[in-house]
């Protein structure tokens, strides 16, 4: 692959220009913003990337990096652009190694002055070989707690990508919300075989409401077409879907990636190894994770309790269990 094919059509530079306004204040003073590259292997309208794209965007607007990146790069191409990028003197590199672990891995060892940071479900690796967990599992379950008490049916419905753990652990967690107060419900789950198909994920959604379903958690994206088509209600994971879906999706797990990524630019801008685990800064605790909803829709009761069971893991008195086995 040629490196005008490599990077993508929408690749953009960020100005280098501070706005006074970061959220990051020392290295918005720098010298240089921190060159950095995201390398995503879906399109950044996929949801999880989306996560990463805007807090890359948003810290190049407010001049703390120059931000570079290439979209849908598929799994027998992502190493040589670790490899581009690296030589372009980008010192920190963001991506995901879930299809790539063992080649990505590799890559970090050949370029060991420039940092990776990556979704992975395994663990860091060196002095440059970082990794991040997606852990909105907190807002998965409280989105559970209001899914439970709102069901008629007494079924609800889960669409997922593949059953890799951060994906089942979501969904045990959804799952989770919804017996705590609701024992008797039923649990549809899906796997589409792909993080990025959205007509897929409708049609699996399709088939959990035809079996019974009159929620569905919407663990990828294409799940709450689904739910619009059958007039039933969807919760949302990863971004805010309501004011796409305004009368479908009234409750959605999100995940912030911002804190995990000033996390790794503090380290490489003070010369730290990034070979660690950064994922905690995504838990609720840690503000890198939410529920968001719409007042109003659940019973007033299970929003209260919803909202103090926020409270308490907010708090670090309640922790959401962390199922990594695929849900059955």
């Amino acid at each position: 692959m040629t490196k005008d094919i490599l990077i993508s059509r929408r690749a953009v530079i960020a100005s280098g220009i501070a706005l006074g306004v970061s959220g990051f204040a020392p290295l918005a003073r720098a010298a240089a913003p921190l060159k950095v590259a995201g390398i995503h292997a879906s399109p950044v309208e996929n949801a999880w990337n989306s996560c990463l794209h805007k807090a890359l965007q948003d810290a190049a607007k407010e001049g703390v990096i120059e931000y570079v990146f290439s979209e849908g790069v598929s799994g027998t191409d992502y190493p040589r652009a670790m490899r581009e990028y690296a030589e372009q003197g980008n010192k920190l590199i963001i991506g995901e190694a879930y299809a790539v672990e063992k080649e990505a891995r590799q890559v970090a060892t050949d370029y060991p002055d420039t940092g990776f940071v990556l979704g992975s479900s395994g663990e860091q690796a060196g002095d440059n070989f970082g990794v991040f967990g997606t852990w909105n599992h907190d807002g998965a379950y409280l989105a559970g707690m209001l899914a439970g008490k709102m069901t008629k049916s007494n079924v609800v419905g889960s669409v997922g990508a593949i059953p890799i753990p951060e994906v089942n652990m979501l969904i045990n967690a959804f799952a989770a919300g919804v017996k705590a107060v609701n024992p008797d419900a039923k649990h549809l789950v899906s796997f589409i075989g792909t993080f990025f198909d959205p007509p897929k994920a409708r049609e699996a959604g399709l088939a959990q409401i035809d079996a019974g379903a009159d929620i569905l958690f919407g663990e990828r994206i294409g799940t709450a077409d689904a739910a619009k088509e059958r007039g039933i209600k969807s919760v949302g994971s990863l971004i805010d879907y309501t004011p796409r879906y305004p009368d479908t999706v009234f409750a959605n797990a999100m995940w912030y990636f911002r804190p995990i990524l000033d996390a790794a630019i503090a380290d490489v801008a003070a010369g730290k190894p990034v070979g660690r685990n950064y994922t905690s800064y995504g838990l609720m605790k840690e503000g890198g994770s939410d529920i968001v909803f719409v007042k109003g829709v659940a019973p007033a009761e299970a929003e209260a309790a919803m909202e103090a069971k926020r409270e308490e893991i907010k708090a670090g008195t309640f922790e959401v269990p962390k199922m990594m086995d695929e849900p059955k």
